[in-house]
């Protein structure tokens, strides 16, 4: 509980008055005074947005509202948030949030927090900085995660480009699934499937990875709009076809890199 009173003159002492109707603070506790202003300016520190022009109220208001839960849940070294969340418009299922921190964590109550006063899903990954740093040298879901993002704290890092090919061996085998399943999946699914093979494909051709780059890239290489993907408008035989290509064409760039590695 806090109470919020002003000081008044008196004769011989400056006083505080508060109610008496007040729980918790009984008469003869110890309490601490200290300036208003300076815990308004603690409180509202704002968050640092990356690679992002606009954002709608309601979305600022829960991101301030989630970093405000967990700071009073623990103190980390950050908190990032990242997704379609930040995209515009309200076409996401969860907010994908990054904890950063070098001990181990139960975020299980954390996660539950959110989701009870948010009213929205939340995926949290505890990560520390030095597993973000190595993601982002060598893992390009890392790199088009972390494109776009709103944190707590501004990120300043330096990282080598470096190819590692098992990795992207392990990334592109989700793709595959597209070609097995692509009668059951929807527009949703397939489209997560195509970003993940088309982000692995331009990283290695050293491209910068982003959303906005997959996404133009997806739209020159089906010719098909991300809109059209997402409502599961695909014309299967032909669709396929072309996914194959590019499949195969990464899938034997990859083999060649962990055969050149393993001399």
């Amino acid at each position: 509980m806090e109470l919020i009173a002003k000081i008044s003159k008196g004769s011989k002492m400056d006083q505080i008055y508060i109610p008496k109707k007040r729980n918790y603070f009984s008469t003869g506790s110890y309490v601490i005074i200290k300036p208003l202003e300076i815990e308004i300016k603690k409180t509202t520190q704002k968050p640092y947005f990356y690679n992002i022009k606009e954002i709608e109220p309601i979305k600022l208001f829960i991101i301030k509202e989630i970093i405000k839960i967990i700071n009073q849940k623990i103190k980390l070294d950050n908190i990032i948030m990242t997704g379609s969340f930040l995209d515009k418009g309200f076409d996401f299922k969860d907010i994908d949030i990054l904890l950063i921190n070098k001990n181990k964590l139960n975020i299980k109550e954390i996660k539950k927090d959110i989701e009870r006063t948010i009213g929205i899903k939340a995926h949290l990954i505890l990560l520390d900085n030095k597993t973000l740093i190595k993601g982002l040298s060598i893992d390009p879901l890392y790199q088009m995660m972390l494109s776009k993002y709103v944190s707590k704290k501004r990120l300043i890092y330096r990282i080598k480009h470096k190819i590692n090919y098992k990795i992207l061996d392990l990334h592109l085998l989700k793709s595959k699934s597209l070609i097995d399943n692509f009668d059951v999946l929807n527009g949703n699914e397939k489209y997560y499937l195509i970003r993940n093979l088309v982000a692995i494909f331009l990283y290695l051709k050293n491209k910068k990875i982003n959303k906005e780059k997959v996404d133009k890239t997806i739209k020159e290489i089906f010719k098909k709009e991300i809109r059209e993907i997402k409502e599961n408008l695909l014309e299967k035989n032909k669709f396929l076809k072309r996914y194959n290509q590019i499949y195969n064409q990464t899938f034997n760039k990859i083999m060649q890199g962990i055969k050149n590695a393993s001399k």
